[in-house]
């Protein structure tokens, strides 16, 4: 028997494929071609094919029988491993929205319970909001000044933030109401209730309206994806103020003179950027090392820029107090004083589960507050999944996505794991920072031998034509067979090419072969390519375009 599968990506999940068919009754060999989309199953007479589609639907893929063209699993069964199931989804997040789809997908009765503004953090006051902001900056940054000013004359540009903000808002509506609220509208198979929902016991939750309306939920499984808030540290007279988090700034309807951020990780430095480009005089206020949880090239290369661009980056910075004074801001740091129009605290996020009642139901949590989750994205108690940002799962968008479509696989009868072993992640500063796999450090304290390599960009053709060669391109190898442990690269775009970095390391690409890949030249991604001869050869005795 042959199946065409579909929504395989790499040999992983080829081999994911053939142990989830290997598993059927009636089955006495598989072999699976990642490359060719097949599978070869040896089968006992009898064997329905329908149980062959569904192992492989429960693998989180989907199959096809090669011998009868057009005809689907589903079609074939004329079910779904979850058809008659009660799912219930909590939040319309990346995670939530994920979940809730792929499993009334598979057939379940879903219902998604929602508090606040459909879309959670991402679209409305994450990662589109952010970006659209730090984008303004950039282009009134190169207005003002460029590698090019020479030839093409620079100017100072006046920004109307109250029309900016519009057109941020527009674009954000935009999006929610195309990728969340109609998505939901139009599914059949979804209800969507709003409400704050909290765990009564059982396969039970409470929603409670904010009309003070109050109604019962049954579930025969339970997705959690609340999402998280950003997290305010306990500093005296804090509390209280007017101080902005993330939320705030991104929708401030003024640009302030002066700015404090409070907080050195990426959400604190791309906002910092962001607001010194559009005209704040800006200081960030680490309690440690700028960008302190990358590798210290990265932050001490970063902050040299911002510098450059005369954002002030106070280091190890305690704050001992915070007073606020009719219209501005005063903090004690060091026992001097700073002064601000307005405090950026960017400190972390908070998982939202505090008001779950996630004891009733046996679920637990770490010491943060996150939901704990196997590999499934199984929470402690029966039934109950939990996936995104309330997780100790990497707090990315496309994480939590991944997460929520693997947890409504497996709410509806399959069996498929969440793999992070290679993230690749981008801090949207310019230059961005990108890294993906093991840093330096990492390695050695998991004691493998390294080799490393650290390419300047003005070794890389696409920077130097742009006259732009702020950065590096570090690699991390295994000295003894050369295999591509981690990337970490500051460059301009370097969020454009850090997913073939992810690519190589996933399928265990060794520098040399990494570097005998054809790139296109002029293209940042042929740094990569460059990095990696630098293994084994000086690129400086190479003409452009040497393979």
């Amino acid at each position: 028997m042959r199946l065409t599968i579909t929504g395989m990506t790499c040999d992983s999940c080829a081999d994911h494929v053939r142990e989830a068919l290997e598993h059927v009754k009636g089955v006495s060999g598989v072999s699976v071609s990642y490359p060719g989309g097949t599978a070869e199953i040896e089968i006992a007479p009898g064997t329905p094919i329908s149980d062959l589609v569904e192992a492989v639907r429960g693998a989180g893929y989907d199959a096809r029988t090669v011998d009868q063209p057009g005809v689907s699993g589903s079609e074939e069964t004329g079910r779904y491993p979850g058809k008659s199931l009660r799912v219930a989804v909590i939040g319309t997040g990346g995670a939530a929205m994920a979940g809730a789809l792929k499993a009334a997908e598979r057939g379940a009765r879903v219902t998604v319970i929602e508090r606040g503004t459909i879309g959670g953090t991402c679209v409305n006051v994450g990662c589109v909001p952010s970006k659209i902001l730090i984008r303004m900056g950039h282009v009134a940054h190169l207005r003002r000044t460029s590698p090019f000013d020479s030839g093409i004359s620079p100017c100072e540009p006046s920004v109307d933030r109250p029309r900016l903000r519009e057109q941020q808002k527009a674009r954000i509506e935009e999006l929610r109401a195309a990728k969340y609220e109609t998505v939901l509208e139009e599914n059949e198979n979804i209800t969507v209730i709003r409400g704050e929902a909290r765990f009564k016991g059982g396969h039970e939750l409470i929603v409670n309206g904010a009309d003070g309306s109050q109604e019962t939920v049954a579930f025969d499984r339970c997705l959690v994806a609340t999402g998280a808030s950003p997290a305010v540290p306990p500093i005296p007279g804090l509390s209280g103020t007017p101080f902005w988090t993330s939320t705030d700034a991104l929708d401030c309807e003024e640009i302030p003179r002066r700015l404090a951020v409070i907080g050195g990780s990426f959400v604190g430095v791309e906002l910092a950027q962001a607001f010194a480009r559009l005209g704040s005089l800006v200081a960030v206020l680490t309690r440690r090392t700028f960008l302190s949880r990358e590798d210290p090239l990265i932050g001490q290369t970063v902050a040299s820029f911002f510098r450059e661009e005369g954002i002030e980056i106070v280091e190890n910075a305690r704050i001992e107090r915070v007073v606020f004074d009719k219209d501005r801001f005063l903090l004690h740091v060091g026992g001097k004083w700073v002064t601000a129009d307005r405090i950026l605290v960017a400190t972390g996020r908070t998982p939202n589960t505090s008001g779950l009642d996630l004891a009733n139901v046996g679920v637990r949590t770490d010491a943060g507050g996150h939901i704990v989750v196997d590999p499934f994205l199984r929470t402690s108690a029966s039934d109950i999944y939990a996936a995104g940002d309330c997780t100790p799962l990497p707090a990315f968008v496309y994480v939590a996505a991944a997460a929520g479509t693997r947890a409504g696989i497996n709410m509806t009868g399959g069996e498929i794991v969440i793999d992070t072993d290679v993230v690749p992640a981008v801090i949207f500063t310019e230059p961005q920072v990108s890294t993906v796999g093991m840093s330096e450090s990492r390695a050695r304290e998991a004691g493998i031998e390294v080799d490393v390599r650290v390419l300047p960009l003005d070794n890389v053709p696409r920077a130097l034509a742009n006259f732009d060669t702020r950065g590096f391109i570090k690699m991390v190898a295994e000295a003894r067979t050369g295999r591509l442990l981690g990337v970490q690269a500051v460059a301009p775009e370097a969020g454009e090419f850090i997913q073939t970095a992810a690519l190589a390391i996933r399928s265990r690409m060794t520098v040399l072969e990494l570097s005998d890949l054809l790139f296109p030249y002029l293209t940042m991604g042929e740094g990569l390519k460059l990095a990696a001869q630098t293994f084994y050869k000086d690129i400086r005795k190479l003409s452009c375009c040497a393979g």
